[in-house]
């Protein structure tokens, strides 16, 4: 079978022939969707560099190698949002971008796949800012709200054009947690954010594209709510915040699941542990399926210890999978 076909073997649960790093995808995304800002801007710019992106947030690269840091917020102050001027989806400058990327798109060998970067929570925070946004949930609910359903307006608009065009995947992302618990409520989530990502979850299901979810942190608290809203496949399940044989317990047959390599051993090494630790999580998480092998953050890794990686999980990831040794 070719990747694609395997993929979806390994989405379904339906014995794939191996375990890949995930799904073969030609990505799409709108002018924006990686903070650029009407007159340039983005994070390949040097350190000391400043830009606004199309929604008026001010962006900072601060590290070298590492994106910007958003540093002004154009809602800090609500009483701003009654004249602030949302970006339109249909904005030529922002959707044209969309028809131009499907060039090379190979639909019988990849998933034609758009992004959705900064879903909700992370566009309402980088508008608002974080602190202020956790702070409206409690002492400005409406104005919240409006703040969130505006954003999912926008969101549903760019689904249009990706729909237009046949996506069969999307992906979504929020970080969510922290490394040792939620980042929001699960009330909060459940009361503000659920009802919004529903809106494009539902037009997406309708539509038989599927969702990959990501989101950092310890997310083993609303595993329920991804799977409810129809997540397929969720990453990056962080070694360091979850109780990874929990949470394939609770997914199992019902959710696929990314990543689950530590990025910390993986920029460490030395190479052996990285393949140790391969043969270990294959067979934890992917030995019924479901389960795409790789790291639990992206990280400019050592180049000996990315090869490592992918040495191992063609090594290990083959059906049937190897029992590891006991430790």
């Amino acid at each position: 079978m070719n990747p694609k076909e395997n993929a979806l073997r390994i989405l379904r649960f339906d014995h794939p022939e191996r375990i890949v790093g995930g799904p073969p995808c030609h990505a799409i995304g709108y002018h924006g969707c990686n903070h650029e800002g009407y007159a340039g801007g983005g994070h390949h710019l040097p350190v000391g560099s400043s830009w606004q992106d199309i929604w008026g947030t001010t962006w900072v690269k601060e590290q070298d190698g590492v994106m910007g840091f958003p540093r002004g917020n154009p809602l800090a102050d609500l009483r701003t949002l009654s004249t602030y001027r949302w970006p339109d989806p249909d904005d030529e400058r922002i959707c044209s971008l969309i028809y131009r990327s499907v060039e090379g798109y190979n639909r019988e060998e990849q998933f034609l796949c758009g992004s959705h970067r900064d879903t909700l929570w992370e566009k309402s925070y980088m508008l608002v800012g974080m602190e202020n946004m956790m702070c409206y949930f409690h002492t400005e609910p409406t104005a919240a709200r409006e703040v969130l359903h505006r954003i999912m307006d926008f969101q549903l608009g760019i689904a249009r054009h990706y729909l237009s065009l046949g996506v069969e995947m999307v992906a979504m992302g929020d970080d969510l947690g922290t490394q040792r618990a939620l980042l929001l409520s699960p009330r909060i989530i459940n009361e503000f954010f659920v009802p919004e990502y529903r809106r494009l979850f539902d037009l997406y299901k309708q539509h038989g594209v599927l969702v990959a979810f990501h989101s950092c942190g310890h997310i083993e608290p609303i595993l329920d709510v991804f799977m409810d809203l129809g997540v397929d496949i969720l990453n990056p399940i962080q070694v360091s915040a979850n109780d990874l044989e929990g949470l394939r317990r609770k997914t199992q047959g019902r959710m696929a699941l990314q990543g689950g390599i530590g990025s910390a051993l993986i920029m460490s090494g030395p190479p052996e542990a990285i393949r140790c630790e391969v043969r270990r999580r294959v067979w934890q998480l992917g030995r019924e399926g479901g389960y795409f092998c790789g790291p639990d953050q992206g990280l400019p890794f050592p180049a000996e210890h990315e090869q490592a990686l992918a040495d191992a999980i063609d090594e290990f990831g083959r059906y049937p999978l190897q029992f590891p040794p006991l430790e």
